[in-house]
C-alpha cells in the first residue's frame, strides 16, 4: 500500500475518534458567543483572583485571594472603575437577597456590608471553598476537604451537613428556578445536581453533566468555580478551559482559558448581565456575549424582569 493511502487512512481514523467537544465547540457555542469579540482585560497585576460574582445592576466583585492583606474588589459595570470593598480573604461570594455580599474563606463565612465594607462572622471552624444562596435565604458552602456540601443558616450561623460524599466539591450554583443545586467536583469528572428542599436539605442527588479532563489525568476535570445564565445554561471553569452545559448538563463547548493560570471563578456582569467575567490567575477578564446571567438571589418571577 502507498504511503499517501496509508497517511489518508491515518487522517480519517484520527478525524473519526476527535472528541465530541471539538465538533460542539464549532457547532454549539457561536449561539451564546458573539462573532469578533474577545477577551478583554478587567483587572491586572492581581495576586491571585478568585470569588466571581454580580448583582443585579452588573456590579462585579472578586477577590485577590493571596494579596497580603487580603481584597475583595467591586468593578462597575463599565468593567473599568475597580472600588476597595474590605480586606477579607474569600474564595467563594454572592450577593444575598438583603443587597450584602455573603463569602467564604480561611475557614469562615463572612457577610460584607457593601455600605460600608463592613464584615460580619457568620459561621467559622469550616473548611471553605464556594458559596451559593438563594432568594430565600438558604445557603450553601462547599467544604472540598470533608468531602462535604454544607448548609448554613443565615441567622444562626449553625452549619450541618447537607450532602457528603463528592470527592473534592467545588464549585456550587443554583439554576434559575433554585429548584435545583449544582455542585462540580475537583477531583473527578461530574457536576452533581440536589433537588433543594424547603427546610434546606438536598435530596435526589444525581450526576447532571460529565467535564472532560485533559489526557495527563482523564479521570479528574479540575471542576472550580461556576456560573449560570438565563436558560440555566452552566459555565464551569476546568482545567481544560470554560466548560459549557446546557440546561439538561449536555456539553455545548469549552473556551479555551484565556491566559495561562488558574482559571477559578466565572460571573456575568457588566451592562445588561451580559458580560461574561473570568478570573484567571492575575488577571481579570471579561468577553460580551449573546446571553444574560442568572439572579439566583432574587424570587425567579422578578429576576425575569431584570
Amino acid at each position: 500500500m502507498s504511503t499517501s493511502r496509508i497517511s489518508l487512512g491515518i487522517l480519517a481514523t484520527l478525524s473519526f475518534l476527535l472528541p465530541a467537544i471539538a465538533r460542539a465547540e464549532g457547532d454549539l457555542l457561536p449561539s451564546i458567543l458573539i462573532p469578533g469579540e474577545d477577551w478583554q482585560v478587567v483587572a491586572d497585576g492581581i495576586t491571585f483572583s478568585d470569588g466571581a460574582s454580580a448583582d443585579a445592576e452588573g456590579n462585579f466583585y472578586f477577590c485577590d485571594l493571596k494579596a497580603k492583606p487580603p481584597i475583595v474588589y467591586k468593578v462597575a459595570p463599565d468593567g473599568k472603575t475597580k472600588t476597595k470593598i474590605a480586606e477579607v480573604g474569600v474564595s467563594g461570594t454572592k450577593v444575598g437577597p438583603d443587597g450584602k455580599l455573603y463569602g467564604c474563606g480561611a475557614g469562615k463565612a463572612v457577610v460584607i456590608d457593601l455600605s460600608d465594607g463592613k464584615v460580619t462572622t457568620l459561621a467559622e471552624n469550616l473548611k471553605t471553598n464556594d458559596i451559593a444562596i438563594n432568594h430565600q435565604g438558604q445557603i450553601y458552602i462547599t467544604e472540598t476537604g470533608k468531602k462535604q456540601v454544607t448548609y448554613l443558616d443565615a441567622k444562626t450561623g449553625q452549619a450541618k451537613a447537607a450532602d457528603v460524599g463528592i470527592n473534592k466539591p467545588n464549585g456550587i450554583g443554583f439554576l434559575p428556578n433554585q429548584k435545583t443545586l449544582l455542585v462540580s467536583d475537583y477531583g473527578g469528572l461530574n457536576v452533581y445536581a440536589f433537588t433543594v428542599q424547603a427546610d434546606g436539605s438536598l435530596t435526589d442527588k444525581r450526576p447532571w453533566a460529565t467535564m472532560h479532563a485533559p489526557e495527563k489525568k482523564p479521570d479528574i476535570a479540575g471542576g472550580d468555580g461556576m456560573t449560570i445564565d438565563e436558560t440555566g445554561r452552566a459555565y464551569v471553569t476546568t482545567a481544560l478551559g470554560l466548560q459549557v452545559f446546557d440546561a439538561n448538563g449536555q456539553l455545548l463547548g469549552i473556551l479555551p482559558k484565556p491566559q495561562e493560570g488558574a482559571l477559578t471563578n466565572a460571573a456575568f456582569a457588566g451592562e445588561g448581565r451580559c458580560y461574561l467575567y473570568l478570573t484567571c490567575g492575575n488577571k481579570v477578564f471579561r468577553r460580551k456575549t449573546q446571553v444574560r446571567g442568572a439572579l439566583t438571589f432574587m424570587d425567579p418571577a422578578a429576576a425575569e424582569k431584570k
